[in-house]
């Protein structure tokens, strides 16, 4: 099972990207997926996260109002929705699925946010 992210590119600031996630090979059970990023010379961070259970969705201070997150359970899929992108959404981003005591990563899409 590997989870392929798609969407990534190179965009001027103030424009919108979408990006999306889905895996291949067989479903698996998940407590939920979500987006992370890394920047060069920066740590990995999350940007937004989905609970399946509740739905309760989680997103970084600095993207809040900017991006949106969705997904479905049952397929494996999730997808970020970014908008009024900023020079410092400059990363790589990495699709996630949280399986408890496991955390899969896809590997990665660039996003580069031009001035």
């Amino acid at each position: 099972v590997q989870l392929v992210e798609s969407g990534g590119g190179l965009v001027q600031a103030g424009g919108s990207l979408t990006l999306s996630c889905a895996a291949s090979g067989r479903t698996f059970s998940s407590y939920g997926m979500g987006w992370f990023r890394q920047a060069p010379g920066k740590e990995r961070e999350v940007v937004a996260h989905i609970s399946w259970s509740g739905g309760s969705i989680y997103y970084e201070d600095s993207v809040k109002g900017r991006f949106t997150i969705a997904g479905d359970n049952a397929k494996n899929t999730v997808y970020l929705q970014m908008n009024s992108l900023k020079p410092e959404d400059t990363a790589v981003y990495y699709c996630n699925a949280d399986l408890g005591d496991y955390q899969m990563f896809g590997q990665g899409t660039q996003v580069t946010v031009s001035s």
